[in-house]
């Protein structure tokens, strides 16, 4: 067992060369939401030389939900990525679920709320809508098809999907890229119904951090991230490693838990998100953590 790590890189970052060459590093990711100039294709290709050889993962974020503008309080008025269908009123989930307001009315992709979070939204923050009369339209963004576009231009083939549900999501990137590689991220429900009945081959992702308040009920996460790892033993653990370092040095006992039990389980890949990777002492100790723990339990396994 060879435990390694994918990493988000903050597109300008000074330490990117750094982080690419630690011991344990598998590839970088680039999250497409992420504020960048263009021209795209000269980004890229700067970020694949800056990984040292190592795989660059574009991650695209296809039906997942995000807003596109800013909304300030007090408010009532979201605008997100795509076009959507809902029975309302409903709830829908902010900051990884740790926030909540109540959707009454939608108008095409924007979306009215009775009572929005009591703070300012800005562009690109995820919105969870969990309802079974959820219609999203369509699978890619527009900023999407333009990496896919300078991907090929640069070269590069190495994709995540979002909100993989099924496999005309994978084919539908394939038609666009006939060379793509493609990790799906599983993060919803949905998600999870397409990986017990109708996944075939390719590698997965337990994308926890959606993927958490998508279940519905918190302990259900652990039957989620068991059910991917059994389907693909190569699945990728992604999302929610060690966030306690992003704000310290010292990392939180149920982190340290958290990693070891998805070791125990099979996991041997770990992707870090965005926050903790936006400062190199917060990311560079939590590689080194990772490396510490999986080290430790091989040692034991032997």
């Amino acid at each position: 067992m060879k435990t390694t790590a994918i990493v988000t890189v903050p597109p300008y970052a000074p330490f990117i060369k750094e982080v690419a060459g630690h011991p344990i590093v598998s590839g970088l990711r680039l999250n497409t939401v992420m504020p960048t100039k263009e021209p795209l294709e000269e980004l890229l290709r700067q970020l694949n030389e800056e990984a040292c050889g190592k795989p660059l993962w574009i991650d695209l974020k296809g039906r997942q939900l995000r807003t596109v503008t800013y909304a300030v309080p007090p408010f009532t008025e979201i605008k997100v990525s795509h076009s959507i269908k809902v029975k309302t009123p409903v709830t829908a989930y902010f900051g990884n679920g740790d926030e909540t307001a109540t959707l009454v009315a939608v108008d095409g992709n924007k979306l009215i709320f009775q009572d929005g979070p009591r703070r300012v939204v800005g562009p690109g923050e995820s919105i969870n809508i969990i309802d079974r009369s959820l219609e999203i339209a369509g699978y890619f963004t527009e900023t999407d098809l333009k990496y896919i576009e300078a991907a090929k231009k640069a070269g590069l083939h190495n994709y995540m999907l979002s909100f993989v549900e099924s496999e005309s999501d994978i084919e539908s990137l394939v038609k666009l890229d006939k060379d793509a590689v493609a990790v799906a991220k599983i993060e919803s429900q949905k998600g999870l119904n397409f990986v017990g009945k109708n996944y075939k081959s390719g590698r997965l992702m337990a994308a926890c951090g959606d993927l958490y308040v998508e279940v519905g009920r918190p302990h259900k996460i652990l039957d989620a991230v068991e059910d991917i790892i059994a389907k693909d033993k190569n699945a990728i653990m992604a999302s929610r490693i060690f966030p306690s370092l992003v704000d310290s040095p010292v990392p939180a006992f149920q982190d340290i838990l958290a990693v070891g039990y998805a070791i125990r389980l099979g996991y041997e890949t770990f992707m870090f998100g965005d926050e903790i990777c936006m400062r190199r002492e917060s990311i560079l100790g939590g590689l080194n953590l990772l490396e510490h723990i999986a080290n430790n339990f091989e040692r034991k396994s032997k």
